[in-house]
């Protein structure tokens, strides 16, 4: 039943006892058009107007929208009351993507009496142009029903969402999905007819330049000028600040070889820990100043595990962490940023990416060409320091307020450069050096061609030729006076981003922070694949308001499977190595159970959030039996663990190893799990803040398709029902 006709039912059933003294029955009616030729014209969507109650008006603008049954099939239903026992309509077309003109059917208006249509109405046509005719099959059903019975059917259907046909009648349902007359659960082969816009706009969407959503100059006035102090880039650091940490040696490692450790702690981070000089005693400190809150990252378990130790035990400055990106010109810096950025942020540590080629470009302009970067230009030199030492202080300004992890984005190619920037970390952060090596051409090229098209410095250069040469000039100066870090602590992706081997080297690395940034790094790769994910079908505890439970699926969730095992086959046709992966509980694995062909593998990671003792209830029982937990929630979602459950932030911390894993896989993967972990796994791939990811919009039966690849992460969403 469509949107508008369910207004119209509901009214009807709030009036049903006043009805009843008139003593009339009423019309429960079943419109439906149907045109096997037309599976690939979605473009035109059929509609019902006319007369009371079914519209109340002939103007196009209120016509009721009919509903997709199968790929050729729309069907509207409604019911009439016992004073409209006369209904005139008429089927129009309208355009799905924009308000262009409506194609009304041909000839005269249709008329219902008393539940039957009057002449031959069998056939609508509906005139494209001088030329084109689109012919449809009408089919008509109207049942004469009490108001007793439908309330009853109503009733019934509220109960348990399954067809009772109480008293003989046909249960009325929203999107039900019950096959009638032969109707199949079909999906159209053009899979675009069911796309819907999404609520929010992925951070890093591949149509918009990487570096351009980093941080913004906090130190430029009106003029463009700055105020900040360039330490002296020939001057040797002291040897404290390269050697002032625990160096075990250089150590070499194949990526294909790091074992992979998956570590779940389900408890939750705790007040700092405070100990006495005096005594030999811990303390909590319930009054943390807002220094120490800021320093706590928002997150549970072995995060907030680990930032407690790494307070207590590690030097001041490693309290805040600086990778510090090197490397040469399309080496995929900026793709590597963004992607560890929006990691760090989901795990909920407090960071920021600080792109020094926005500083430049926001400073000195982009119409800056290769000779503006020669190694020998002391004025472009001196620009492009003054540039990082900016963006340098901006960051350290940041950690000094609270910010956790800075990632620094530049090429940073000579000692000289790095130097310096050691210099200004020194006694402030611990910088790690994450160098980017690549010396597969095709991927260079790729990457020279990508920068060219994308990035602000050649958007004013219409000749793409011109700008690629400058390009390949700029990255020539560079190579000229390129140094390979081997110098304090560093991590070097070697020949990484194909996901097909490639070295990961790292030295004096220790701590869980960076531990686990090596982690990530080790299964990152910009193989472009597309990852699906969805709920399960509507369950039997979705239709009664019911939270947790480990309920079978509705006729509606039964449909839902069937459409997306449809959907599932097209989408992805061509991909032999992709994978369906679900929850344990049975309405994910009931969702998938249609799908062939596939491996299925079960996660007890992508299980719903625990609801502990509420399981099974409504948040209406909850408000009346358990009021201070009910408010509790009301106030923090993100943060609120049910008696006995979890928390939100409890959810982000088991679904790391799911993370972890789809950033490894090469192939695509479809993922059917529930609303709280589709959330925080969807605040991923979107880059969404954390205190969002409660009031993620993830509707039952749809789609959310992220494409992953080179250019970064894009979305495109499916509604199948």
């Amino acid at each position: 039943m469509g949107t508008g006709s369910s207004k119209n039912l509901a009214s009807i059933f709030d009036g049903g006892e006043n009805r009843e003294d008139q003593g009339g029955s009423m019309l429960y009616v079943s419109l439906k058009i149907e045109n096997f030729k037309l599976k690939f014209k979605t473009d035109l969507i059929p509609h019902v107007f006319g007369s009371a109650p079914l519209a109340g008006s002939w103007e196009s603008s209120k016509a009721l929208p009919m509903e997709l049954e199968s790929n050729s099939t729309w069907q509207l239903r409604f019911v009439v009351p016992p004073n409209h026992e006369t209904l005139e309509f008429k089927f129009l077309l309208k355009p799905k993507y924009d308000n262009g003109p409506c194609i009304v059917e041909e000839g005269a208006n249709r008329v219902l009496i008393g539940g039957t249509l009057q002449g031959d109405g069998r056939l609508a046509l509906f005139k494209l142009n001088e030329e084109e005719l689109i012919e449809y099959k009408v089919y008509i059903k109207a049942d004469l029903v009490s108001p007793f019975d439908l309330a009853a059917s109503w009733r019934a259907f509220h109960e348990n969402r399954k067809p009772s046909t109480v008293r003989g009648i046909p249960d009325i349902s929203i999107n039900s999905g019950t096959e009638l007359g032969g109707f199949s659960a079909t999906v159209d082969l053009d899979l675009e007819h069911y796309v819907v816009p999404s609520p929010t706009t992925s951070a890093n969407s591949g149509l918009v330049y990487a570096a351009n959503l980093t941080e913004t100059p906090r130190s430029l006035n009106g003029y463009g000028e700055m105020e900040v102090a360039v330490p002296n880039p020939t001057k040797e650091p002291s040897s404290s600040v390269i050697l002032e940490s625990k160096s075990v040696g250089t150590l070499s490692l194949q990526k294909n070889d790091i074992q992979k450790c998956i570590s779940v702690d389900r408890g939750v981070g705790s007040p700092r820990l405070l100990k006495s000089p005096r005594t030999t005693t811990f303390t909590l400190d319930l009054n943390l100043n807002l220094e120490t809150k800021n320093r706590m990252p928002a997150a549970a378990g072995a995060v907030a595990a680990a930032a407690i130790a790494d307070q207590m035990l590690g030097p001041k400055e490693d309290r805040h962490l600086a990778i510090v990106l090197v490397g040469l010109p399309a080496r995929g810096k900026t793709f590597t940023s963004a992607k560890l950025t929006r990691y760090l942020r989901w795990l909920g540590h407090d960071t920021k990416n600080f792109n020094v080629g926005k500083y430049r470009r926001l400073k000195h302009g982009t119409n800056k060409w290769a000779d503006f970067f020669r190694g020998d230009n002391p004025e472009g030199l001196e620009a492009r320091n003054e540039v990082a030492a900016l963006a340098m202080e901006d960051m350290i300004a940041w950690m000094q307020e609270g910010g956790q992890v800075g990632v620094f984005d530049a090429t940073n190619s000579t000692r000289q450069r790095r130097n310096m920037l050691m210099k200004m970390a020194e006694g402030r952060c611990k910088i790690i050096f994450l160098e980017t090596i690549c010396n597969d051409p095709q991927i260079i090229e790729r990457n020279i061609r990508l920068k060219v098209q994308q990035s602000p410095d050649y958007a004013e250069e219409p000749d793409f030729e011109a700008g690629y040469r400058d390009f390949k000039n700029r990255l020539a100066n560079y190579e000229k006076v390129y140094e390979p870090v081997d110098e304090g602590s560093y991590i070097k992706m070697i020949d990484t981003v194909s996901g097909h081997g490639g070295q990961i080297q790292v030295n004096d690395i220790s701590g869980y922070l960076p531990g686990r940034i090596v982690f990530f790094l080790v299964n990152m790769h910009l193989t472009p694949r597309p990852i699906l994910l969805t709920r399960h079908g509507e369950s039997l505890d979705n239709v009664r308001g019911r939270i947790g439970g480990d309920t079978v699926i509705s006729e509606a969730g039964e449909l839902y499977a069937k459409k997306l095992a449809v959907f599932v086959e097209k989408r992805l046709k061509n991909e032999r190595a992709a994978s369906i992966w679900t929850s344990t509980l049975q309405r994910t694995i009931l969702t998938a159970s249609p799908i062939v062909g596939l491996p299925k593998i079960q996660w007890r990671a992508l299980d719903e959030i625990n609801v502990g003792v509420c399981d099974g209830m409504t948040y209406e029982e909850v408000k009346k039996n358990m009021p201070e937990e009910y408010k509790s929630r009301e106030k923090d979602k993100l943060r609120y663990r049910y008696p006995r459950g979890e928390s939100y932030l409890d959810v982000i911390q088991r679904l790391e190893p799911v993370i972890i894993e789809l950033e490894r896989q090469r192939a695509p993967v479809v993922v059917i799990a529930h609303q709280a972990v589709l959330r925080a796994l969807y605040a991923y791939f979107a880059d969404r803040p954390l205190k969002e990811i409660p009031n993620l919009e993830i509707p039952l039966h749809t789609i959310i398709e992220i494409q992953m690849g080179v250019t970064g992460v894009q979305e495109k969403r499916y509604k199948l029902m």
